[in-house]
């Protein structure tokens, strides 16, 4: 039996107690009893950090050496605001990515413990799953379950060697699959809880190009006595909610509205923010709709070989998400049924910041997306690869099999 197996027979019994135990439940609240340290050897020695069970299969240090080679250069795949992140073997021949947190890292102090505290406490197919964590000497690690087909972003607009020829099935159910975890999330679970950095960076493919939600570094309890979470604004450019991005109102409606853009990524294949970031791809969707045009946003490399019907129910579907009115926008159990039985949601789509968009504007507001998009594709096979962004250029908080977006991330 493998170690992780060995360790799985718990997951239910783990998960049920996270719930009873006062420990972990301060740190899901994450009331600011938690203080990022300067050092790695301070968080660790730490008393909150000591005093915690965390419910979780633990890993030694020399484990994870073996697993990862030393953490040799030829195992690493990516590099966040986390820190470094490297595939890795354990003894019984389990595939593991591990993040493990930099020294210089000014968010994975306060991310290292909420990402735990979440993610052992929920369980779906569609989430990403926690094999572990190792906190020994100076270091902090996660080891997760290695998903062979990385990032849905890397997918749809990764270089183009990287790039995976997704049929429109496979994206349907790849969308499907997003909705089921974030449905769960938002009330199917035990514990509510708002991912708030919902993009195709953090949805990973496995070998059969089933999505997985991941990184909950960000995640916040949605408590239930409350109507909405005032917090301070973190996640990505071109992904927030307008009312979180402005005032901090969060509730889960900002998942929903991630969920809109990233929708939309995968039927048009192309990143919502271009590299000057002067529009974005859901611009463009409003001015199409407007002109009554919704299908030249499909993306060209499907040709004829999709079902038309299933595509404008997923666009409605993604821009009734992406209103600019919490108010207006579906809970995630009802975007699951839309998408899933093909509700007619054309007269549910409105949208008051397009109106009367004339024929110029409209042409103006086109030709330029597609320039962006066209430069930065230019761009990104140049410079850069699976293992992040270049030098010098924005980052979109990678995630366990990152890909670099033209985003940035904003942290609390």
């Amino acid at each position: 039996m493998s170690y992780i197996s060995r360790h799985r027979g718990l997951e239910s019994q783990r998960a049920a107690s996270n719930f009873d135990n006062p420990s972990l439940v301060g740190i899901l609240q994450w009331k600011g009893c938690f203080r990022p340290q300067n050092t790695l050897e301070r968080v660790i020695s730490s008393t909150e950090l000591r005093g915690v069970d965390l419910h979780t299969a633990s890993f030694t240090l020399k484990q994870i050496k073996a697993a990862t080679n030393n953490f040799a250069t030829d195992n690493k795949i990516g590099e966040g605001g986390f820190g470094p992140v490297y595939k890795g073997l354990l003894a019984d021949g389990t595939a593991i990515a591990v993040k493990q947190l930099s020294s210089k890292s000014k968010q994975g102090n306060r991310e290292f413990i909420n990402e735990i505290g979440m993610i052992s406490a929920l369980q779906h197919p569609n989430l990403v799953k926690l094999y572990g964590c190792c906190i020994e000497g100076n270091q902090l690690l996660l080891i997760y379950e290695y998903l062979e087909n990385n990032s849905l972003a890397r997918a749809l607009f990764g270089p183009k060697e990287h790039r995976l020829k997704l049929d429109w099935p496979t994206r349907r159910r790849i969308c499907l699959g997003i909705a089921r975890g974030l449905a769960y999330l938002h009330g199917e679970s035990r514990i509510k809880v708002v991912h708030r950095d919902i993009k195709a960076t953090n949805v990973l493919l496995d070998k059969d190009l089933n999505s997985k939600i991941s990184d909950f570094g960000l995640a916040k309890l949605d408590e239930e006595e409350n109507t909405h979470i005032s917090t301070r604004v973190a996640g990505t450019i071109g992904y927030m909610a307008p009312e979180y991005a402005m005032r901090g109102h969060l509730t889960e409606k900002a998942d929903v509205y991630s969920f809109g853009i990233v929708a939309l990524e995968i039927v048009s294949g192309r990143s919502n923010v271009t590299k000057e970031d002067m529009f974005y791809l859901l611009d463009w969707a409003l001015v199409l709709k407007e002109q009554g045009k919704l299908m030249e946003l499909v993306d060209t490399n499907l040709g004829s070989n999709f079902d038309k019907e299933q595509v404008m129910v997923m666009i409605n579907v993604a821009l009734l998400c992406a209103n600019a009115s919490p108010t207006i926008r579906p809970s995630m159990s009802s975007v699951l049924r839309m998408l899933e039985c093909g509700v007619d949601v054309l007269d549910l789509v409105s949208d008051s910041s397009v109106s009367e968009i004339d024929e110029t504007k409209a042409e103006t507001v086109r030709k330029y997306y597609q320039f962006c998009v066209e430069n930065t594709e230019s761009t990104t096979q140049s410079t850069s690869s699976i293992y992040g962004p270049p030098p010098g250029s924005s980052t979109a908080g990678v995630d366990l099999h990152p890909f670099s977006v033209d985003s940035d991330r904003l942290l609390e």
